[in-house]
């Protein structure tokens, strides 16, 4: 697991060698462990590498790594798990390879050699970002994971082609502009993250998950990426295809996901596993035990609030499974310590509270391990979220009701003041109060209006309804879910919800906190429930075996019982948060108005105070839970103060974009 960036320019800047290793060393965290630059004077290019050694500890797996003939070097991060196996395919094939060692840098290289970019990507089980340069045909190719484990940013800053592994390593390089793409920051307020391709910074772009780019002489912007793996397709006709017998199938799941674990155990270092309790994560560590010879280290973080804490769940079943458990309960005060480390590790605006319990469990593990295994992508793939569930419902509900009447329903919700509401729900028996509440009554307010579920979705995973209404001079620009020509022909509702998540929420909230918050403490992490055959193979599975009796993950959970009674895992789902929205109206208080000053806001000219300011004084009162959006605007505003001080000086971050950021 490494940190990889570069940079090709018709305008050299200083030595080559110098400012690319500059850039790489913005990413040390991501690998301490060795530091290599390359550069090509004649093109101007020049990359670097950081590592973090996991696989052949030697200077055999030293990067950008030069191959035998010359003619290709690349610059790689992340872990290919099926190298040995493309070592033996290379050699069948009649190739005359003198291994250097047995680091799977040295495979792909191999394979990019023998096979090309496209030949290669398809054969890859792993997680990637990497940079190949062909100085041959002087081309740099850019390529990305099917699933997006691993981050890769990249565009055109003035005259200069730059990519990273992280935003940061292309704001040190001499030719870094940095505008604000306000665009982008509306796509942040609705979502709490920014999708790709967008960035922050205008002209920058994340290269989309199982897609490649080909860049031209002199760093020429690709006309658009190349997709290798169609997540579309695979749902498609998984769905179509989708049959079999439910023991048959826990079979066939147990066998891919044993030897997906099993693949992702390969290391030289020492490794374990993140255990919170969960199905996903217990399943995890259930298939670990069984492949090892040896109690498997898991870890958890626990919180001293009844309502946040899983800790006494992963510990019953660490106790069960006889793992090595590690348990760290964390403070109030400990927890929001990291909050100031918040926007350097995320490098961009990121609003997800968890990640502050997952970089906390991270950087726990890392005093032990350097390798942990993760239970992310079971919801995705086996139909887990809340959501899934109770919106398909309630989607079914509403679109019997007629439209003008959802619609004048929405309109007198939205014009009730929110204490009216509280007030008529108190009279309610205490079963209904709750479901009756302000919050739930606006909430639907903005789902009712609707024709279509992929509407009625975007509405009810959004956090601001109309956030160009709060960024000055902010579009917001279409996504996959307004777009509908790139939905998928999938069965119902709840599949398109699970496929929205899988190209959307999944690689750019759930991935991207990982990723940040492992690397952030030089630790890799690895997740065996996104080895694309468990994909292909989960869209094959019918949405009964996986949605049943009101509760997802069904097929999953037949695996686990093998290995863990259900009474020790049947349990409501929690998630991994911690209590924000207590937080703000206490300690957090004075740092969120320091940050929500209307003065400071009207000064900056980026975000209207209004609506901010509105809200945060219904929060404070307890009239509405605005927890949410609030977080977004701090986390906006956060990473603002830490990282553009010397844009805003010159004047660039107040402007209005002057190009979209999409590619």
């Amino acid at each position: 697991m490494c940190g990889i960036a570069g940079f090709w320019t018709a305008n050299l800047p200083g030595i080559p060698e110098e400012v690319a290793g500059a850039m790489g060393d913005r990413l040390r965290s991501r690998g301490p462990d060795d530091r290599g630059v390359w550069a090509d004077r004649e093109a101007g290019l020049a990359l670097a590498h950081r590592r973090l050694a996991v696989l052949d500890l030697s200077p055999a797996g030293h990067q950008p790594m030069v191959s035998p003939c010359g003619r290709y070097v690349l610059a790689y991060n992340g872990e290919i798990y099926n190298h040995p196996e493309l070592r033996e395919a290379l050699e069948g094939e009649g190739g005359h390879f003198r291994w250097r060692g047995h680091s799977d840098t040295e495979t792909l290289l191999a394979a990019l050699r023998h096979w090309g970019v496209e030949g290669t990507l398809g054969r890859l089980n792993g997680m990637f970002a990497f940079a190949l340069w062909d100085r041959g045909e002087r081309r740099l190719y850019l390529a990305r994971d099917r699933m997006g484990e691993k981050p890769l940013y990249y565009g055109r800053s003035g005259e200069t082609f730059l990519f990273g592994s992280e935003l940061k390593a292309l704001t040190v390089h001499p030719h870094w502009r940095g505008a604000l793409d306000r665009d982008a920051l509306t796509l942040y307020l609705r979502h709490n993250y920014i999708p790709a391709p967008w960035s922050i910074y205008q002209g920058i772009h994340k290269l989309p998950p199982a897609h490649y780019v080909v860049v031209g002489e002199g760093g020429r912007m690709p006309s658009a990426p190349r997709c290798y793996w169609d997540l579309r397709a695979v749902a498609e006709t998984g769905a179509a295809s989708a049959s079999g017998d439910p023991e048959a199938l826990a079979d066939e799941l147990e066998a891919l996901l044993g030897d997906a674990v099993e693949r992702r155990m390969a290391a030289d270092v020492p490794l374990g596993a993140f255990l919170s309790g969960g199905y996903d994560s217990t399943t995890v560590a259930a298939l670990m035990q069984a492949c090892s010879h040896r109690p498997v280290r898991t870890f958890s973080i626990g919180f001293q609030e009844a309502a946040y804490n899983e800790a006494e769940h992963a510990r019953a079943v660490a106790n069960h499974l006889g793992t090595d458990h590690t348990e760290l309960y964390v403070t109030p005060g400990e927890a929001r310590e990291v909050i100031p480390e918040l926007p350097t590790i995320w490098d961009e605006p990121f609003a997800d509270s968890s990640q502050i319990p997952t970089y906390l469990v991270s950087r726990l593990a890392r005093r032990h391990v350097t390798v942990a295994l993760s239970g992310d992508g079971g919801d995705e793939l086996f139909c887990g979220y809340h959501q899934y569930a109770l919106g398909v419902r309630l989607w079914n509900r509403l679109r019997r009701v007629p439209l003008g009447l959802r619609r004048r329903l929405a309109e007198a919700l939205s014009r009730t003041p929110a204490p009216v509401l509280d007030a008529a729900a108190k009279g309610l028996p205490r079963r209904l109060r709750r479901a009756a509440s302000a919050d739930r009554l606006l909430k639907l307010a903005e789902v009712l209006p609707p024709t279509a579920g992929e509407e009625f979705y975007r509405r009810l995973i959004s956090h601001w309804k109309a956030p160009e209404q709060v960024v000055r001079g902010g579009t917001e620009p279409g996504t996959l879910l307004t777009e509908p020509g790139r939905w998928p022909d999938l069965p119902g509702l709840r599949e398109r919800m699970m496929y929205f998540d899988a190209l959307t929420y999944l690689p750019d909230d759930i991935l991207a906190k990982t990723d940040r918050a492992t690397m952030a403490v030089s630790l890799e992490a690895r997740i065996p429930l996104l080895d694309h055959r468990l994909v292909e193979f989960a869209w094959r599975v019918p949405t009964d075996l996986k949605y049943r009796q009101g509760q997802g993950k069904w097929l999953l959970r037949q695996v686990l019982y093998r290995h863990v009674p259900a009474a020790l895992m049947d349990r409501p789902k929690m998630g991994f948060e911690v209590p924000i929205e207590h937080w703000l109206r206490g300690p957090l208080r004075d740092w969120a108005e320091d940050l929500l000053d209307e003065k400071r806001l009207r000064e900056e000219g980026i975000l209207r105070p209004e609506a901010i300011r509105r809200m945060w004084q219904e929060h404070l009162s307890g009239h509405r839970r605005w927890n949410y959006h609030l977080w977004d605007v701090l986390m906006f505003q956060a990473w603002q103060r830490e990282h553009a001080a010397s844009s805003l000086a010159a004047g660039r971050l107040s402007d209005p974009p002057r190009e979209r950021a999409a590619g």
